[in-house]
């Protein structure tokens, strides 16, 4: 820390030099020809063309001076000496740390090793860097800084940088595929008189002038569902949700979802769509369908096959491969072999709870290739219509990859009446938490339609090959550093 203060006073006392020279350390607006990698892919000998960035690399020789100059695009060598623009402007490159931002006009050169290079004619401070960047010691060593300081992250970690640049590109190429397929982007209120769409706790708020109590969305779905209603055939929405629950490697209380819903479909052809959507995207982001996740020394840990057509099983076929007899079993039966599959239970789960708990450990985080877990039990799915040939199931699918739930869709329930006891039997007792005005809109007729909800966060996971929801969010919720 002694030597962190000692590094910090040293940029201070150049600060205190910059501004006795007459040179403003914090700059004003400059005009660049384009980005660092616009100006080496046009980089011509003998043109004039002005840069700015960061200093990354500063090689002092006294009468002159190399510099590398980096933005997010790349990073560019430039070079200054005394006598093409005097001593004076060369004395001040003596007071510049690695970090500052400077803004040059220079002449495009290549050197004897054929590295493209600006001969600086004039240049401009921009910023100055009053703490010296995480290089220093190696990085930052720190997960916790990591998160904390995104920005240095950023600037110090070159897979950090990828796997945002990574998620920017998939949330931009979504978006590009479900225009390309006619469906409307809308937006839907964050704020919600009552948070429904989901089980889940709700963050609270008020609002004074209505003296009304509100809730940060934990879905968008009864919003969405209403413009069926209303004759929207096919809408999406990339949203901010919210749930006031646990943080784990795959959750954060506010994460990204991607919602769609088409009119006159159902959950198999939503299915087809997000198969679709997923391997468009690897084949665009990642170059290939065989998804490699590795470890910090760079060694292949896994390799997902995203390969279509991808495997497509029914809940209840897929608990009869951990143990056949399950369904036979009576209630006790089923608890005491959770104990001897070493699945954690507790005793006040209600049946269905209970073999949820042993599809979650032993076929859910089991599964790395993409599966397809259709017909699950109505009661995980209130929102869902119910399969013809068997009411206990509901038509759904559950889309599995790399151990996590990846994107639940649904044949959606349209029926007001079912949807109102649904409702209520999710509930139980506080039926002021009923949606009575998605049920009114449902009672004016909401077109057969099938539906969906992608986390952006676990496919950002997933494509990138991140082991933490953490990394690839920007800035995920940590507690207030204490000193």
């Amino acid at each position: 820390m002694d030597e962190e203060n000692e590094l910090i006073g040293l940029r201070r006392k150049k600060l205190d030099a910059l501004r006795a020279q007459g040179v403003e350390p914090f700059g004003k607006a400059f005009a660049t020809g384009g980005d660092i990698s616009e100006i080496r892919a046009n980089f011509k000998e003998g043109e004039i063309v002005h840069a700015a960035g960061r200093i990354t690399a500063h090689r002092d020789m006294g009468q002159s001076h190399f510099l590398d100059l980096r933005d997010a695009s790349g990073r560019i060598q430039i070079y200054i000496h005394a006598r093409e623009v005097g001593t004076e402007l060369v004395d001040l490159f003596h007071l510049l740390d690695i970090g500052d931002f400077i803004g040059v006009e220079g002449t495009c050169f290549l050197t004897k090793t054929g590295e493209p290079t600006l001969k600086v004619r004039t240049f401009q401070m921009l910023a100055k860097s009053l703490r010296p960047l995480p290089e220093k010691w190696h990085g930052l060593q720190d997960i916790e800084a990591r998160y904390r300081q995104r920005y240095l992250d950023l600037l110090t970690n070159e897979r950090s940088r990828e796997n945002f640049e990574k998620r920017i590109a998939i949330v931009r190429e979504a978006r590009r595929f479900f225009e390309d397929r006619g469906f409307w982007e809308v937006e839907t209120p964050i704020l919600q008189t009552i948070a429904g769409g989901a089980a889940a706790e709700p963050f609270s708020t008020h609002h004074k002038a209505l003296g009304l109590d509100l809730y940060l969305r934990i879905a968008p779905e009864l919003y969405l569902k209403r413009l069926l209603v209303g004759g929207f055939n096919k809408v999406f929405e990339i949203n901010r949700n919210f749930r006031n629950e646990g943080i784990s490697r795959k959750h954060n209380p506010e994460f990204t979802m991607l919602e769609a819903y088409w009119a006159y479909a159902d959950f198999e052809k939503m299915a087809n769509l997000v198969e679709e959507l997923i391997c468009h995207l690897a084949d665009k982001i990642c170059g290939s369908q065989q998804i490699e996740h590795r470890n910090v020394d760079g060694n292949i840990t896994r390799t997902i096959n995203l390969k279509r057509p991808w495997r497509r099983a029914r809940y209840r076929d897929l608990i009869r491969e951990i143990d056949p007899a399950w369904f036979e079993y009576a209630s006790e039966k089923r608890r005491e072999r959770c104990a001897e599959l070493q699945v954690e239970i507790s005793p006040r789960m209600a049946d269905y709870e209970v073999t949820q708990q042993v599809f979650e450990k032993l076929v859910e985080e089991e599964t790395i290739d993409p599966l397809f877990v259709t017909h699950c039990p109505k009661e995980l799915v209130p929102l869902a219509k119910q399969n013809n040939e068997d009411d206990s199931v509901v038509d759904v699918f559950e889309l599995i990859i790399n151990g996590v739930e990846i994107a639940p869709g649904y044949s959606e329930l349209n029926d007001p009446d079912v949807q109102r006891q649904r409702l209520l039997e999710q509930a139980g007792e506080e039926t002021q938490k009923i949606d009575e005005e998605f049920l009114l809109a449902l009672e004016h007729g909401m077109p057969p339609a099938g539906g969906f909800g992608l986390g952006i966060d676990r496919l950002s996971m997933l494509l990138t090959g991140a082991e933490s929801i953490r990394d690839v969010i920007l800035f995920p919720l940590l507690k207030p550093k204490r000193d």
